[in-house]
């Protein structure tokens, strides 16, 4: 996207499209958008717009620090975090560093995690970075550029809506991956999160830019295809570089909490040019891998999406009901995941599913998609 265009400050209308934008690139995680949103506004009416960073504005020595929620977004519906609950891991993080934060990042671009910084920044008139380090939404903490290049994720402070806090050493993301999803199931199924402090030129090096303000345009996109009475899917996919795979009415959705995470699977029956079909979209928190016949359209870690067909709304992992209309649609993910060490980091054999990773592409010129 041409630097000129991007983001300088986020204002109301800027969040309400990045929260329809990142709920897209969310791929059906990432925290429920709406209620990110409201938080988000809530933190702007108080306390005036965000300033938006551009990675090349950075110092290098600078510190700069993700803020996130953890945990399942079914829990997050009804458990709403607390302005101070966001903040208070960054309390920790400073004391533990012996310095202020100069900036911070979502970790993520998806669903609420894009906008949870967002009252963060507000609050403590600091900088937004216009990056994060997945270009989507993924389950796990490790599922991060930082983790694929190296950077320690310590030190990692948590916090829940109590006023409970926690901060931790671990030896890398895998650990604490497993560490704070413990924390997270006893601290009521979700959390606020603070891990991977990074430097100016360590997020310059590996985080992925831009991304927030590509959720802006996604979003703008589908109220301008809307205002103009156009398609809002072809319009989305288009501006994309996306596949619609597949046109359907989701027929059976099971859902379970397992381990602080959302899993499941939906089956949507074939309309339009795919009646007389059945697709399977598997997810654990994110959609990971759809099938038709039990041969893959699209595979973690590239983005799969639900758009409403009428709308072309995103439609996310807690709130798919049964009967919606959609379109199972397929986004290229960033380069940096289909590295080896990114697939074998959030590819679909870690996942447990008996495939190997295809890219969309790929898989799309192959017949995958329709129009």
């Amino acid at each position: 996207m041409n630097k000129a265009t991007r983001l300088t400050e986020l204002d109301e209308q800027a969040i309400e499209y990045i929260a329809i934008g990142a709920a897209v690139l969310g791929t059906g995680g990432g925290g429920d958008p709406h209620v990110g949103k409201l938080m988000a506004m809530e933190a702007i009416r108080k306390f005036g717009p965000v300033r938006i960073a551009q990675l090349e504005e950075l110092d290098d020595e600078g510190l700069i620090v993700p803020v996130s929620m953890i945990g399942a977004p079914t829990v997050m519906l009804e458990k709403i975090p607390s302005a101070d609950q966001l903040t208070k891991p960054l309390d920790l993080m400073e004391r533990e560093l012996g310095r202020k934060v100069d900036a911070v990042m979502p970790i993520e671009v998806g669903g609420g995690n894009s906008l949870v910084p967002v009252i963060a920044a507000a609050q403590r008139g600091i900088p937004l970075v216009d990056a994060d380090a997945m270009g989507r939404a993924f389950p796990e903490s490790q599922m991060v550029t930082f983790h694929l290049e190296g950077i320690p994720c310590s030190p990692v402070a948590m916090a829940d809506e109590r006023g409970n806090s926690a901060l931790m050493h671990t030896i890398d993301g895998v650990w604490e991956e497993r560490m704070a999803r413990a924390l997270t199931v006893e601290m009521g199924g979700s959390a606020s999160i603070c891990d991977y402090p990074v430097s100016g030129a360590q997020v310059k090096q590996s985080a992925i830019g831009g991304t927030l303000t590509l959720a802006y345009e996604i979003g703008r996109t589908l109220f301008e295809a809307k205002k103009q009475k156009l398609n809002p899917v072809r319009e989305l996919l288009t501006k994309l570089s996306g596949y619609a795979l597949f046109h359907g009415k989701a027929v059976d959705i099971r859902r379970r909490m397992d381990g602080g995470f959302t899993r499941g699977e939906a089956v949507f029956e074939g309309t339009g040019e795919n009646k007389g079909k059945s697709l399977r979209l598997f997810f654990q928190n994110e959609f990971l891998l759809a099938t038709v016949d039990d041969q893959p359209l699209a595979i973690t870690p590239d983005l799969i999406t639900l758009l409403d067909q009428d709308t072309g709304m995103p439609v996310t992992t807690e709130n798919l009901k049964y009967g919606a209309r959609v379109t199972v649609a397929g986004l290229p993910c960033d380069d940096k995941w289909r590295t080896p060490i990114g697939i074998e980091t959030a590819g679909p054999r870690y996942f447990g599913y008996d495939f190997d990773y295809v890219p969309i592409e790929t898989l799309a010129a192959k017949g995958g998609a329709v129009k």
